[in-house]
């Protein structure tokens, strides 16, 4: 655990899983907006990282005189263990594991959550980290569990994924007693480790836990591990087809949605960005009660101010604003522009974002560009400031396979950008309109297509920028949706009443 920032305590904690402020875009400009628009409360971050080296060295964003207070912790970093001592560990402690690993195995039937694990004394102290890791108790539970459940998974393999899974557990633990008391209201950005932290802490002194997820933490994860192993957090390469790759895969899609459904045991309100995102918190476990939208909402304002900025005519330059990784899906992205510049042969094709978060994925972009000839075309920009750019767009565009409420698009929106899209998060709502009549009665402010078809990408692209009537209609239609329903004075007005609600409960 290491202080970034300590000047006072805070009345409300965001766990910040691999985000703000060490990441930008996405939820940490979620996380900056939240904290700028709400100076009458003080906040706190817990910046859970996965190694140090995967991060900014520092901060990329200012911190507001509101925001007092700063942890991180990294989850995979090489760290002194505790020392090496055999001992026998608790019969009685693994017997509470086995009440988890049941619930694990029947949480679907509506079996309740063990409440010994609950406690945070029971990763302190019942079970510590040199029992998990040292004791023939934690050996011999291993051991059995192989045997009933994977005894055609080599037990070096079992015997490390349970570690690998684990083990940040018991960081998550320590870092919550280190924060002690620190928030009066702990309000996480996604289920996972950030909201395991946030579970552990709400059941330690009784503070309130509010849950807001961008995406659906469990099914990005599973994305993750469709593509890539999830040893020790790295990608690493894509799963083989065997029985053995699907157990460990089996195994960490478990511990995800467990750990996911212990946030919605807990939490209260469980918020989500879009409709479709609140049906899938309910089918993961959440009780429908407590689940409410409150979409994202841009400073209409400020982007707006750059429609003057806007030259005349239609840019032939298609903007992708996002990092460079592969549930971007950027190589998608760059085979659509390829057929797009078969037909428009003066488009630009821009990428904004960094490039060096994975670095092997970024080579094989720019490999790509190179053996389909477009280097000419396709510029890579690195991080820009969206207020410089959008004004010099044609379309916005965003090919992932997996997004929550995109921000990206409702900024362009607010510019007067037009977007394609794949159809993912609630990028059909914010470009066809949502479910208030009047908000779809609005029309279309763009295309949205089918994940990874870069043909129907660039259909979208070719369609919009050919014609100028509709690249104007898409536009007024983007402008007005923003400004009647996705306004950050609506977002703030939002969560301002979640938190008076719960503060006023608090006082009474």
């Amino acid at each position: 655990m290491e202080i970034v920032l300590d000047r006072g305590e805070p009345d409300i904690l965001i766990p910040s899983e691999g985000t703000y402020p060490f990441v930008r875009g996405g939820v940490s400009s979620w996380i900056a907006q939240l904290i700028a628009g709400m100076p009458q409360y003080t906040f706190g971050i817990a910046f859970i990282g996965s190694r140090r080296a995967d991060y900014s060295p520092t901060p990329l964003f200012e911190f507001p005189d509101n925001l007092v207070y700063i942890v991180q912790v990294y989850m995979f970093d090489s760290e002194e263990k505790p020392p090496i001592t055999p001992m026998d560990g608790d019969p009685k402690a693994f017997e509470d594991v086995e009440k988890l690993h049941k619930w694990y195995r029947e949480r679907d039937k509506g079996t309740p959550f063990p409440v010994e694990i609950q406690k945070l004394d029971f990763y302190l102290n019942t079970i510590d980290e040199s029992m998990f890791l040292y004791s023939r108790e934690s050996w011999n539970f291993i051991l059995k569990k192989n045997q009933e459940n994977a005894q055609d998974i080599p037990f070096i393999d079992y015997f490390w994924t349970v570690r690998n899974i684990h083990t940040p557990i018991w960081k998550m633990a320590k870092l919550a007693k280190f924060i002690g008391h620190r928030g009066k209201i702990v309000h996480s950005p996604s289920t996972g480790y950030a909201g395991f932290l946030a579970t552990l802490l709400s059941h330690d002194n009784g503070r309130p836990f509010i849950l807001t997820e961008h995406g659906i933490y469990t099914k990005e994860r599973k994305i993750d591990l469709l593509s890539s192993s999830m040893v020790l957090h790295k990608k690493l390469e894509v799963f083989k087809e065997s029985g053995e790759d699907n157990y460990i895969q089996k195994m960490w899609v478990n511990f995800f949605e467990g750990i996911g459904q212990m946030s919605y045991s807990r939490a209260n309100p469980i918020l989500s960005l879009f409709g479709v995102a609140k049906e899938m918190q309910i089918e993961y476990g959440a009780k429908a009660e407590r689940c409410t939208v409150i979409p994202n909402g841009v400073d209409v304002k400020k982007l707006g101010a750059t429609l003057e900025h806007r030259p005349k005519g239609v840019p032939k330059v298609i903007t992708l604003i996002g990092r460079v990784v592969s549930i971007k899906d950027i190589k998608t992205f760059i085979r659509a522009i390829r057929i797009t510049a078969n037909e428009i042969p003066d488009v630009e094709a821009w990428i904004v974002g960094p490039d060096d978060e994975e670095k092997e994925y970024a080579l094989e972009c720019h490999e790509l560009i190179n053996i389909l000839d477009l280097n000419d075309t396709i510029k890579f920009l690195g991080f820009q400031n969206i207020v410089d750019i959008l004004p010099k767009s044609g379309l916005l565009t965003l090919t992932s396979i997996s997004e929550g409420m995109p921000l990206v698009i409702l900024e362009g929106f607010a510019a007067g950008v037009p977007c394609v899209s794949t159809d993912v998060g609630s990028c059909k709502e914010l470009i066809y309109g949502g479910e208030d009549p009047e908000d779809k009665a609005l029309g279309s402010a763009g295309k949205v297509c089918k994940i990874a078809n870069p043909t129907e990408l660039a259909e979208g692209y070719i369609e919009l920028l050919s014609d100028e009537k509709r690249w104007y209609e898409a536009q007024r239609v983007s402008i007005e949706r923003v400004n009647r329903f996705y306004t950050q004075q609506i977002f703030l007005d939002n969560y301002r009443a979640v938190y008076e609600d719960i503060f006023n409960k608090m006082d009474s």
